[in-house]
């Protein structure tokens, strides 16, 4: 017997038994039989934000702080005038979604794609800065997501940046996108057929 036939039937044989332990750890077919439930703390800095703010954690910024914040963490990916760099373009691009010319790109930034401030923060929270993600403070994020909305000429002058004054804000592009009008086929894994 050849060594690539002894090996793939070595891993073959360990698949089959981590299949039939898998089977026999977990006898309720909806479930894996590993994991456990996740803890308030467990989600204490998830935010996943809706459109009218709800879930946005507590904390207020300024557009003039935001400034700060994003010379000193975000200027080295995405430019000191917000043009990108490393990082992508934030600001510009309006009305070039909606271009007829094959030969002009759209051009995809917060100014001219997002629908709403809401995401802009939950996105920075998560995923900001590259190199470090999570770690800004949610007084930072609103602050930076304030800077780039009124680099956007979104936000003017520097009135405070909180969970509710996000959600009030009219983005370019909220109306930009067509509602999903086909039926929702998702069943909860308790209505799925082939999970009870």
């Amino acid at each position: 017997m050849s060594t690539t036939t002894k090996l793939f039937l070595q891993v073959t044989a360990c698949g089959a038994l981590f299949a039939l332990n898998t089977y026999a750890v977990s006898a309720d077919p909806t479930r894996y039989g590993f994991g456990e439930p996740a803890s308030a703390n467990d989600l204490q800095d998830f935010v996943s934000s809706l459109p009218d703010g709800r879930d946005l954690p507590a904390g207020s910024g300024t557009i003039s702080r935001g400034k700060q914040v994003y010379d000193e963490k975000c200027a080295s990916c995405h430019g000191q005038k917000l043009e990108g760099g490393i990082g992508d373009r934030l600001i510009g691009g309006r009305g070039t979604l909606v271009n007829n010319d094959p030969k002009k790109a759209p051009v995809k930034t917060v100014e001219s794609y997002w629908p709403y401030a809401t995401t802009l923060f939950d996105y920075i929270k998560r995923a900001m800065p590259f190199y470090m993600p999570g770690s800004l403070t949610n007084d930072e994020v609103y602050s930076v997501t304030g800077y780039i909305l009124s680099e956007a000429n979104i936000l003017n002058g520097d009135e405070p940046i909180t969970a509710t004054s996000l959600s009030k804000v009219a983005m370019p592009n909220r109306n930009g996108f067509i509602p999903d009008h086909r039926p929702d086929h998702f069943k909860p894994a308790d209505k799925h057929p082939r999970l009870r």
